[in-house]
């Protein structure tokens, strides 16, 4: 089963989206290779060009690579993570684009409660590395699960950081696992396989080829519950994970700095174009994404005083009206909107006495 998984990765052309409507109407992964190209060719969005490249001619070499892979992550330890299994990225799963194989070494709960990513500049100020501490401290009251890219400057800032305060870390890396880039961050790779892990979509031989970043940057952004951008410049990789967790519905919060830095002109245009929330410490991450501890005080329920709602409190009646319990990530990716506004239209009616908290960040109608 494995080895299919693997081997549908490696057909030329295949793609993601298609690869995943091939598992979809063919019932399983290895009913791909076995099937009848005819079959195949009434799937939609599925042409000539798949159908040839699933030939039995190309099979004979995808299927040796994806065997030579198979080996290498069983003498690794590695856990290759399929779309469908329980243990991929719940969060990850629901974009359109997601990884369908992932690779990961490591103890971290992929699907934790509460996924932040950091990512930065490369060439971080004292300033940026002054800031990342700081979220990252704060943040370690909340069991948060840290993301980011193994790279320069804010990313091995942020992933150090969360070690040293006892938070799981998680590098996304743009190559393959039986290396480190850059070799520098060996050591600190090794700490977060410990405490943490290291996930990739990219087999073993994969070079850090510079078409492979922005890829990896798509799932920074698709496992999380929010991207944080400390310092950028006018153009980077940080400036399109943001971009890409936008397009994902995931909030996008920004660390501003002084208008004449050029390592703040990134994090300045995003809050100033409304891409990003401007924060100023954890805390604010914490009120925006609804994460308080603390109990809420809620007044007595009004009799059905359902006028003056928001267009997102209505919305969120109405579906807790169909559905019951609902969850806040449910709500979140039914309405597609950020869960922290979400989050806030939920607080609203609580106040108003027409929702009620439940353990699990579950809700219901009073």
């Amino acid at each position: 089963m494995i080895i299919h998984q693997i081997a549908l990765t490696l057909v030329p052309g295949i793609g993601c989206k298609n690869a995943k409507k091939l598992v979809s109407y063919c019932g399983g992964v290895e009913a791909i290779f076995t099937g009848n190209s005819k079959k195949l060719l009434k799937i939609p969005g599925i042409g000539d060009s798949t159908v040839n490249a699933l030939s039995a001619k190309n099979l004979i070499e995808i299927m040796k690579r994806a065997e030579k892979e198979t080996r290498f992550i069983e003498k690794n330890g590695i856990n290759p993570v399929f779309y469908l299994d329980k243990t991929y990225p719940e969060r990850l799963k629901h974009c359109i684009d997601s990884p369908i194989m992932l690779y990961y070494k490591g103890n971290a709960d992929l699907n934790a409660n509460r996924i932040i990513s950091i990512v930065g500049t490369r060439r971080n100020t004292p300033y940026g590395k002054w800031c990342c501490q700081k979220i990252v401290e704060e943040l370690s009251d909340y069991e948060v699960l840290g993301v980011s890219g193994l790279a320069y400057g804010i990313d091995s800032c942020s992933h150090k950081i969360a070690l040293d305060k006892g938070l799981m870390t998680v590098g996304i890396l743009a190559h393959g696992l039986d290396m480190i880039y850059p070799a520098m961050n060996k050591s600190l790779a090794e700490r977060m396989l410990v405490q943490g892990g290291l996930l990739t979509e990219f087999m073993s031989a994969t070079q850090p080829d510079r078409m492979n970043f922005p890829k990896r940057n798509r799932i920074i952004a698709g496992m999380s519950d929010a991207v944080v951008v400390i310092e950028a410049g006018k153009k980077g990789g940080a400036l399109i994970t943001a971009e890409i967790a936008n397009s994902y519905n995931r909030d996008v919060f920004a660390v501003p700095g002084r208008v004449n830095d050029f390592l703040s002109e990134g994090c300045n245009n995003l809050i100033k174009t409304n891409q990003a929330a401007l924060i100023q410490s954890a805390q604010d991450i914490i009120y925006l994404m609804g994460w308080e501890d603390k109990a809420i005080t809620q007044k007595q329920p009004q009799t059905m005083l359902f006028f003056n709602l928001t267009p997102e409190e209505d919305k969120i009646v109405k579906l807790l009206e169909v559905n019951g319990e609902s969850s806040m990530d449910w709500l979140s990716l039914s309405m597609e909107i950020p869960v922290s506004k979400v989050a806030s239209a939920l607080l609203n009616l609580e106040f108003k006495g027409i929702v009620k908290s439940l353990p699990g960040k579950m809700f219901k109608l009073q």
